[in-house]
C-alpha cells in the first residue's frame, strides 16, 4: 500500500522525484561506506602502533 503511493507521488513530480530520492539513498550509501572504512581502518592503525 504505502509502496504504490510513494511510486505514484514520484511519478507525478516527473524526473526530480525520482532523482531526490535516488540522490539521498546514495549520500546515505557513502556515509555509511566512508564510517564502515574509518572504523576498519582506525582498528588497524592501532593494532600496528601497539
Amino acid at each position: 500500500m504505502y509502496a504504490n503511493d510513494c511510486f505514484a507521488l514520484m511519478g507525478s513530480m516527473g524526473w526530480m522525484g525520482w532523482l531526490m530520492p535516488l540522490s539521498v539513498m546514495l549520500l546515505l550509501g557513502l556515509g555509511i561506506a566512508t564510517l564502515v572504512k574509518y572504523l576498519f581502518t582506525s582498528r588497524r592503525s592501532r593494532e600496528d602502533r601497539s
